[in-house]
C-alpha cells in the first residue's frame, strides 16, 4: 500500500502553518477529498477518510482493496466552516467521515443537493440543522463562502420527481478565489455552459474514466479531464479519483500528456500533499 506525501500529525501541522501565515492552501486528501483553506474560511469538499468502503465489499466480487493508506483520521480535522456532499454514494457521503467531523467541528455545515436530503438523513440521522441545500443553477451564501450548484451526469444528470439533480458539481469562491470540485462527472451538454462565465483558479477534476466492466458509475477519463479544464479556462486543473481502490482508479499520465498538449496549466498531488494557492 502506497504511504501519503504525508499524514496524521504531520498533515495537522501543515494545515496550522497554512492557517498561521493567513495564506490559501489546498491538500489532497485522497479520493475526490479536498481540504481548502483561505484567510476567510476553510472548506473541505467530498471527504471519504475512512475504510467503510473497504468492509462492505470484503467478502463480494468487488473487492474494494486500498491502494493508498489513509491521510488523517477525520476526527482530527478542525476549524472546517463548510463540508460538501456532491452524491449519495458512500465516497462522497461516508457516515463513519462526516460524522466524527461534526463532532469535532460543531460549527460545520454540510452543503448538499437538495433532491437527496432524505437519504441523507437516512444515512447521517438527526444531522438537519447541519444540512444546508442546494441545486442546479443556484447559489447559497455560507459565512464568508459563496457556492454555486453545477450539474453532474453519473452517468446521466439524474433528477427527482420536481426535477432536482441527484448530482452536483459545486463552484466555491472564498478568499478572492474561486474553486470548481466536480463531484464525479462525465461530459454532458450542460457542463461547460454552466461552468465557463467562473473560470474558476483552481478545477479539481476526476480522471478514473468510465469503464462498464468495473460496475460503478464513471467519470471523466484524463483526457476529457484536460479538455474540461481547458474549456472553462481554470487556471490550473487538478485530478481527483485515483489512487484510493485497486478496481477504480487510473494513472495520471493520460491527463498530463493532455495538458501539455492543450497548453492547460495542472498539478498531479499525491494523497496528503499540500498546494499553495
Amino acid at each position: 500500500m502506497k504511504p501519503p506525501n504525508q499524514k496524521d500529525q504531520a498533515l495537522i501541522d501543515d494545515i496550522a502553518n497554512a492557517r498561521a501565515q493567513g495564506c490559501s492552501r489546498a491538500w489532497w486528501l485522497g479520493q475526490s477529498g479536498f481540504l481548502v483553506v483561505t484567510p476567510e474560511a476553510t472548506i473541505l469538499f467530498d471527504p471519504y477518510l475512512s475504510d467503510s468502503l473497504t468492509k462492505k465489499y470484503v467478502a463480494t466480487d468487488k473487492p474494494h482493496t486500498r491502494v493508498t493508506e489513509r491521510v488523517i483520521d477525520p476526527g482530527l480535522l478542525t476549524g472546517i466552516d463548510v463540508i460538501t456532499s456532491s452524491h449519495n454514494h458512500t465516497d462522497h457521503l461516508d457516515a463513519e467521515t462526516l460524522l466524527p467531523l461534526f463532532g469535532a467541528n460543531p460549527q460545520a455545515k454540510l452543503v448538499i443537493p437538495r433532491a437527496n436530503r432524505a437519504f441523507v438523513l437516512e444515512r447521517l440521522g438527526a444531522v438537519e440543522e447541519r444540512l444546508v441545500e442546494i441545486d442546479a443553477g443556484e447559489s447559497i451564501s455560507i459565512g464568508n463562502v459563496t457556492f454555486h450548484g453545477i450539474p453532474a451526469a453519473h452517468n446521466t444528470v439524474e433528477r427527482d420527481e420536481n426535477g432536482q439533480c441527484k448530482f452536483l458539481g459545486f463552484v466555491a469562491q472564498a478568499g478572492g478565489l474561486t474553486f470548481y470540485h466536480s463531484g464525479d462527472t462525465l461530459m454532458h451538454d450542460g457542463l461547460v455552459a454552466a461552468l465557463e462565465a467562473f473560470a474558476p483558479d483552481i478545477a479539481f477534476v476526476p480522471i478514473n474514466g468510465n469503464k462498464p466492466e468495473r460496475r460503478v458509475a464513471g467519470n471523466l477519463d484524463g483526457r476529457e479531464a484536460a479538455e474540461l479544464a481547458r474549456a472553462i479556462r481554470a487556471r490550473l486543473a487538478i485530478p481527483h479519483h485515483f489512487d484510493l481502490f485497486a478496481f477504480n482508479t487510473a494513472t495520471p499520465e493520460l491527463f498530463e500528456t493532455e495538458c501539455q498538449r492543450l497548453g492547460q496549466p495542472f498539478r498531479v498531488l499525491r494523497n496528503g500533499e499540500g498546494l499553495d494557492l
